[in-house]
């Protein structure tokens, strides 16, 4: 289309990088609640201690939920075929997550109504599966990306997916999943080391350094797994990158240590897994040499590496199937049409800013530390 500005492949790329950065700002910024939420029983051992922690949580998890909304939109309006599978053959996992998460407000309004300390300590056992669940199964997820998903498309398109819940449970999605766990538990011990005192943040102190150590060894353990374990899969027809999307127009083939190719081809790619390392490393320093701002910063660079490097070592891939490898789908052939993605780069570049801009504005305005006496003094805590 000779009137639109960008072309094809320019858009296609840059919605897959769209795509990774939202998936990156929900990471961070829900994987900070979900963290927070995961240590709830460790690390708050008074009703006190634990209305601390709620209210880290309780202004902002709204706010962070966005991001979520805007990742199922992005792959929805960008990527039907991939939103097609996905949504329908992992409907069971997605619904265990969207239970876990619906949890949590419900934990909030709730626990504060009556004063009985089993009803709290039920709602905050509640509020711990919100945080854990989701924060493993994303994990679980990821994993199940790098090793294919058994789906097929027949000739009109329409997708089967020939799985089940509990075949998504292989050791290495479980690896991935832990990964996911001790890089969000490292985000939120690293905030609730930073914004409150005492034993809370003592306590916070030590298990993050835990976590962070845990995201080194098992970041690497699943790099290792990925090179010498498991198959990756790699385009072995012409890509054709401007075309109109149909993923049955080429060939693909398993092979071990696929995922690692684009790292050969592309050098400046190792960024994205030296910053998950170095993140991680520079959160565990941060944590254990009690510099609060260090420590939040490199659990969301570790995050951002981290999640970076899933997204590198699979591009062009969206989602490889591991039943016929030649119907996975590519950056290339599952696409929305070339007008769409335009019309939405267009939308995106208007609302992003301002919901950048809101965000950074309601972290700015929560600031500060919360603690006993700042609760004691706020009507509307939780």
């Amino acid at each position: 289309m000779d009137y639109i500005p960008i072309d094809y492949e320019t858009l296609r790329l840059i919605w897959w990088a769209l795509l990774g950065i939202i998936l990156i700002g929900f990471a961070i910024l829900g994987g900070r609640d979900l963290g927070i939420g995961a240590m709830l029983p460790a690390v708050a051992r008074t009703d006190d201690e634990r209305r601390v922690l709620l209210n880290l949580v309780g202004p902002t998890w709204e706010g962070n939920q966005v991001w979520l909304v805007l990742g199922g939109g992005a792959i929805f309006a960008a990527w039907p075929p991939l939103y097609a599978v996905s949504f329908s053959g992992f409907y069971l996992a997605m619904i265990v997550i969207l239970f876990a998460l619906i949890l949590r407000p419900v934990g909030f309004k709730y626990r504060g109504k009556v004063t009985d300390p089993r009803w709290r300590s039920t709602w905050d056992w509640v509020l711990f599966i919100g945080g854990f669940v989701p924060a493993l199964i994303f994990g679980v997820a990821m994993g199940n990306a790098l090793l294919g998903a058994p789906f097929n498309l027949d000739t009109t398109l329409r997708p089967s997916y020939l799985g089940n819940f509990f075949g998504l449970l292989t050791p290495f999605a479980l690896l991935c999943g832990l990964v996911s766990l001790s890089m969000v538990v490292t985000m939120g011990a690293a905030v609730i080391a930073a914004r409150t005192e005492g034993e809370i943040a003592a306590r916070a102190k030590r298990y993050g350094e835990w976590a962070a150590l845990a995201s080194i060894v098992l970041f690497a353990l699943g790099g290792v797994w990925i090179a010498y374990g498991i198959e990756g899969y790699v385009v072995t027809s012409t890509v054709e990158t401007a075309l109109p999307s149909n993923p049955l127009s080429k060939t693909v083939e398993r092979e071990v240590g696929a995922w690692l190719a684009n790292y050969a081809a592309q050098p400046w790619t190792m960024i994205a897994p030296i910053l998950g390392f170095a993140g991680m490393a520079g959160a565990f320093f941060g944590l254990r040499m009690k510099l609060k701002t260090l420590g939040v910063l490199s659990a969301g660079v570790g995050i951002f590496g981290i999640v970076a490097t899933a997204g590198v070592s699979m591009f062009p891939f969206l989602l490889p199937s591991s039943h016929n490898p030649g119907v996975s789908l590519t950056v290339w052939d599952a696409s929305s049409s070339h007008l769409t993605l335009f019309i939405m780069l267009v939308v995106t570049a208007f609302f992003l800013p301002i919901i950048l801009a809101y965000t950074g504005w309601v972290y700015k305005v929560m600031s500060g530390p919360v603690t006993g006496k700042s609760l004691s003094k706020n009507p509307n805590a939780y």
